[in-house]
C-alpha cells in the first residue's frame, strides 16, 4: 500500500475538522421549540441557563451553585417558552402604545439603560474584583453585551408584569383580618431563650471559668475580674448553630455549660430565662399576612395569564 501524501493527510484533516465545526453548529442551531414567530434553539437553551448561572454565581459558588443550576435544567424549555411568551406580549404591548401615543403605558415598559447598568452594576459588586466577574462572563460562553440584551428582556418581562398584574391587585384589610381569624392558632411566636455567653481563648482559663461559675460566682463578676464582655442572646431553635442550640435548649434556667470549643475559643454559656410561646397579635402580623395574599394572588393571576398566552399562541415543542 503506498502512503498517503502529506497534501492528502492535510486534506483529510480539514475535511475532518470542518464535519466536526459544522456538527458542533448544527448542535448548537437545533431548533428545541417555536413559539409563534420565534424560534428556541439549542443555543439560545444554553445561553438561557448560563445567564441564570452568571446571577446564581454571584451568590452561590462550588457544590451549591451547582445544584442550584441542575435544579434549573429540570424545566428549562418551558421556563423559556414562558419567558418568550411574556416579552412576546410586552414588546406587543409596547409597540400598540407606542402608535397610540400611551404615553403612561410606553413610561411603564420603556427601559431606561441606566437601570441595566445599575442591576449589571449589583451584580459585579458581589464578586470579589473586576477580574472574578468577567472570569465567570468567560466560563459561561458570554460577553457584556449578552448580559445587557438579557437583562434588557428580564426588565421588560418585569415590567410587563408590574403593568399588567402587580399594579391590580389590592389586598384590603378586611381580607388580612378575616385571613387572621381563620388562622389565628398558627401565629404563635415559638419557645424563645434568653442567655449569655463568654468567650475565652485560652483553654486553662476557660476551665477556670466554668469551675469559678459552678461555684456560684456570677457571669457579671467574671466580666469585671477579667475584663471581659458577656454576649447577651435571644432565639428560638432553628438560629443557632446545632452544637450551640443543643446545649443552650438543654440547660435549666441561671445553669451554666463546659466550656465549647468554636474555631480558635471557647465559649461558656449561661440560659437567662425559658420565654414561653404566645400568640401573636393581628397588629404584629398584618403585614405577613399581606404580603402572602400578594403573592398567593399574584401567582395565581400569573398563572392564568400565562395560560390564556398559551391558548392564544402556537407552540410546538421539537420532539427530542
Amino acid at each position: 500500500m503506498k502512503p498517503i501524501s502529506l497534501i492528502k493527510k492535510m486534506t483529510l484533516f480539514l475535511v475532518f475538522t470542518l464535519m466536526l465545526v459544522s456538527a458542533a453548529g448544527f448542535a448548537q442551531e437545533k431548533v428545541v421549540a417555536i413559539v409563534n414567530n420565534d424560534i428556541i434553539t439549542q443555543k439560545d437553551l444554553n445561553d438561557f441557563l448560563n445567564f441564570a448561572r452568571v446571577q446564581l454565581s454571584a451568590e452561590s459558588k462550588g457544590k451549591n451553585l451547582e445544584d442550584k443550576a441542575q435544579e434549573m435544567k429540570l424545566n428549562l424549555l418551558d421556563r423559556l417558552i414562558e419567558d418568550r411568551l411574556i416579552l412576546q406580549d410586552a414588546k406587543r404591548t409596547l409597540e400598540d402604545a407606542s402608535k397610540k401615543k400611551d404615553m403612561y403605558t410606553v413610561s411603564r415598559l420603556d427601559i431606561d439603560p441606566e437601570r441595566i447598568k445599575m442591576r449589571i452594576g449589583e451584580i459585579r459588586k458581589k464578586f470579589n474584583s473586576e477580574a472574578d466577574y468577567q472570569r465567570s462572563l468567560k466560563l459561561q460562553g458570554l460577553v457584556q453585551a449578552d448580559l445587557e440584551t438579557r437583562m434588557r428582556e428580564q426588565l421588560l418581562m418585569y415590567n410587563i408584569i408590574d403593568l399588567k398584574i402587580k399594579s391590580k391587585i389590592m389586598i384590603t384589610p378586611a381580607e388580612i383580618t378575616d385571613f387572621y381569624e381563620k388562622h389565628k392558632d398558627e401565629f404563635v411566636r415559638p419557645e424563645e431563650r434568653e442567655f449569655e455567653s463568654l468567650v475565652i481563648e485560652d483553654e486553662d482559663m476557660a476551665k477556670k471559668m466554668y469551675s469559678d461559675l459552678k461555684r456560684g460566682r456570677s457571669f457579671n463578676e467574671m466580666v469585671q475580674q477579667y475584663s471581659m464582655q458577656a454576649n447577651s442572646l435571644t432565639a428560638t431553635k432553628g438560629e443557632l448553630m446545632k452544637e450551640v442550640e443543643d446545649i443552650v435548649f438543654g440547660l435549666s434556667p441561671d445553669e451554666v455549660s463546659k466550656p465549647l470549643k468554636i474555631e480558635n475559643a471557647f465559649s461558656i454559656f449561661r440560659l437567662v430565662k425559658i420565654i414561653p410561646p404566645s400568640k401573636q397579635s393581628l397588629e404584629e402580623v398584618q403585614d405577613t399576612i399581606q404580603n402572602y395574599l400578594f403573592e398567593k394572588e399574584m401567582q395565581e393571576t400569573l398563572t392564568k395569564w400565562l395560560n390564556e398566552l398559551k391558548a392564544q399562541s402556537y407552540i410546538k415543542i421539537s420532539p427530542n
